[in-house]
């Protein structure tokens, strides 16, 4: 199935990203995993056979021992530490950070690992089934069953820490907000993604998408389901089952021990029914290990899911903030270039302004240089009769002479002033507006690249995590299916071997014989000659 680059942006209807709505180049990213890919398969996948067949103490390369767990897949066995299962979970959420990762058992305690304790042994069978679990779920996932990553995990060639501390893993940047969702390894957008904010979870969103928020919603509610109610009522209801499976064990203890003390028909119907209570106690611990493996375990799994969708759906919230961040901080940029530009128009007009006054007043002081001259030289000439008329011209050459002074004075007082503003704000004004004015304009266009990139990846992790959503949801509808008939079975099964052995102790218990004959009569009433 192709999609358009069009119809990955989510923001085709705002005109708040200018030129951004445009068609992606192909080669720089490429389309989401689609709901087809992320579709179950009936291929190999569903019949993947990888089992953990056992779990042994080691202290090889340790000063400490530890457990190895001993993973059998296809014609190979490894043995991995808990903390190697923990890293391997680490990297695909890393190298996926838009799909749904699937969970391990979670760290104990070293108080809760005494060496050779029978809690130990709990433990660790426990973890072997949730590990299990974890690695099942994986290799039938569409897209992290082809990963390479985890295919070098479960072949015994590889040294794992090796692949931990070589790239592309340990050059991943330590914040996935950092990188591209599509694919973290690629180091061509790293400018661009190192300049992305990092925004908190709880950043408000302006424009936020309604199917987000309505999943937000769903999986608060199904983790109070499964986390605040469920596993908190199946918890107690196994212990309560627990309980009495050793009461149960108390009691067939007593009623054998009561069978000994009678005879005949009696002797054999308490002895009939302390073996249906043993029985009893023995098919109830084994509905409860049924019950624990096929239901208890399923349902702290998805409690587990549900955080891990939670946190999925928050590194969906804060790309998407951080989008809208981008288009703030892009539009502030653009403002203040544009105040930057205006200034640098205003300080030209200013200076150039200031040149003409100053070429002006050196036009004017030559004319009344010329006109001083050419005066003196009429005063020589002229006859005492043309003297008479000079009173009036002289009027006239003053009042000129005073206003070319007063421009002239006007512009010098113009001048000094921008002369020292000069030397007081900067040494050289108009490289330092240049400047800033070419700074703006590189943060802007970094900070285009940088939209570019989120444009594509909130579209991408927004489409990529539906259609995991949607894939999940599938598989979470055919789990609780699984649990719930285990669930029955395990209570139908109880009840059926509880029947059997409980309809032959009433069998035997009818058989009891409640006639007394003479002889019998004799020998109890002497039992009471000696009261």
């Amino acid at each position: 199935m192709t999609t358009s680059n069009e119809d990955l942006n989510p923001f085709n209807q705002t005109d708040e990203l200018d030129d951004y709505n445009e068609e992606y180049d192909s080669n720089k990213f490429t389309a989401p995993f689609t709901p087809d890919q992320l579709a179950p398969k009936s291929t190999t996948h569903d019949n993947v056979n990888i089992q953990i067949i056992d779990a042994v103490r080691s202290n090889e390369g340790a000063k400490a021992s530890y457990i190895t767990y001993i993973i059998q897949s296809d014609s190979q066995q490894v043995a991995r530490r808990y903390s190697e299962f923990e890293s391997l979970r680490h990297v695909l959420g890393r190298l996926y950070p838009t799909l749904i990762i699937p969970p391990i058992p979670s760290k104990h305690s070293i108080g809760e690992y005494a060496n050779k304790s029978k809690e130990e042994t709990k433990i660790v069978t426990a973890r072997k089934t949730t590990l299990q679990d974890f690695l099942s779920r994986i290799a039938k996932h569409p897209i992290l069953g082809r990963e390479h990553f985890f295919h070098k995990f479960l072949s015994a060639e590889i040294s794992w820490k090796h692949v931990l501390n070589s790239p592309p893993i340990s050059k991943l940047p330590r914040n996935p907000l950092h990188v591209s969702s599509n694919d973290p390894t690629n180091d061509k957008n790293v400018a661009a993604y190192a300049s992305l904010p990092t925004p908190s979870p709880s950043q408000p969103l302006r424009r936020p998408d309604q199917r987000f928020l309505d999943s937000e919603m769903f999986t608060a509610k199904f983790a109070q389901h499964f986390e605040s109610s469920l596993e908190r009522v199946d918890r107690r209801t196994t212990k309560r089952w627990s309980g009495i499976a050793n009461d149960y064990a108390e009691l067939g203890a007593v009623f054998n021990g009561f069978g000994l003390t009678e005879s005949d028909t009696l002797a054999a119907a308490l002895e009939k029914i302390g073996q249906a209570v043993d029985s009893t106690y023995i098919s109830t611990n084994a509905m409860l290990q049924a019950w624990e493996k096929d239901f208890s375990k399923p349902i702290h799994i998805y409690s587990q899911f549900a955080h891990i969708i939670k946190k999925l759906l928050e590194y969906r919230h804060q790309k998407h903030a951080q989008h809208e961040m981008l288009i703030d901080a892009l539009g502030a940029k653009r403002e203040h270039l544009v105040e930057l530009e205006r200034s640098e128009q205003e300080a030209q007009r200013l200076d150039a302004a200031l040149s003409k006054g100053l070429s002006s007043t050196k036009l004017l002081d030559e004319p009344q240089q010329d006109q001083e001259q050419l005066q003196d030289n009429n005063n020589n000439e002229n006859s005492p009769n043309e003297q008479e008329d000079m009173p009036s011209q002289s009027i006239l050459t003053d009042n000129s002479s005073r206003e070319v002074k007063k421009q002239k004075s006007n512009l010098s007082f113009l001048g000094a002033i921008s002369h020292t503003l000069q030397g007081i704000m900067d040494a050289d004004p108009e490289a330092t507006r240049r400047n800033s004015i070419g700074k703006t304009r590189e943060s802007i266009q970094g900070l285009e690249s940088a939209l570019e990139a989120s444009t594509y990846d909130v579209s991408y992790t927004s489409q990529t995590i539906q259609a995991d959503l949607d894939r999940f949801q599938r598989q979470k509808v055919a789990d609780i299916r699984e649990m719930c008939i285990s669930y029955a079975e395990c209570h139908s099964n109880w009840a059926k071997s509880n029947v059997e052995i409980w309809e032959e102790a009433k069998k035997e218990i009818e058989g009891i014989d409640t006639s007394l004959n003479d002889e019998e009569i004799e020998e109890y009433s002497h039992q009471f000659d000696d009261i």
